[in-house]
């Protein structure tokens, strides 16, 4: 199984390659756009990155933030659609991935210098969106797990649909259905469209 490895005090890929030291997440993305050439996966495949703990990762508790495990989790989404190649077919076609709604449950706490996996698989489609599963592991043990709904808005304006979608990447979505609970979930959680009218009004 092969990963990409970006640790505390220096970034390694499988290979051997060595890109120094990060120190905040700019610097993780910025491996992980050099890295966009690395191992092959399918679309459908799980994506695995492996990270360490820094101390900017952590809260006031001495922990991982929790909203780090978010950010972190971009990087997941984003080693997926360019290893796949993905990314650059959407980039080509004029669409460009927007979070619409996710959610997060957490089971384990990331302590500093700890090694973390971070795993990412699409999960399933709806009309308009993706559902991507994400986890957080340690040693194949889940301490967080992660949906988010992502669509794909084109540059032009407006969303692409599904059928967009299949033809750019060439997925195959028949096998893939949303689990129940996230389905009613996105319904449930979702905000008035961009046009429409959406007060901040208190009950």
């Amino acid at each position: 199984m092969r990963t990409l490895s970006l640790s505390d005090s220096r970034v390694r890929s499988e290979d051997g390659a060595d890109y120094g030291r990060p120190v905040h997440l700019i610097f993780r993305t910025f491996l992980i756009w050099l890295r966009r050439g690395g191992p092959r996966i399918d679309i459908h495949d799980v994506g695995r990155i492996d990270f360490r703990v820094l101390p900017t990762d952590l809260d006031v508790l001495g922990h991982m933030n929790n909203g780090v495990y978010l950010s972190i989790m971009d990087l997941g989404r984003m080693d997926l659609l360019q290893r796949s190649g993905a990314w650059s077919r959407f980039a080509k076609a004029g669409f460009y991935p927007v979070i619409a709604n996710e959610t997060i449950s957490f089971r384990k706490s990331l302590l500093p210098w700890q090694r973390f996996t971070i795993e990412t698989r699409v999960a399933g489609y709806d009309a308009k969106a993706v559902y991507i599963e994400q986890r957080a592991a340690v040693k194949g043990e889940i301490y967080a797990q992660a949906f988010i709904r992502c669509r794909f808005v084109r540059k032009t304006g407006g969303t692409a649909s599904l059928a967009e979608i299949i033809e750019v990447t060439g997925a195959d979505t028949a096998d893939l259905t949303v689990p129940e609970w996230v389905d009613r979930w996105a319904n449930d959680v979702a905000l008035p469209p961009t046009k429409a009218p959406a007060p901040s009004v208190w009950s």
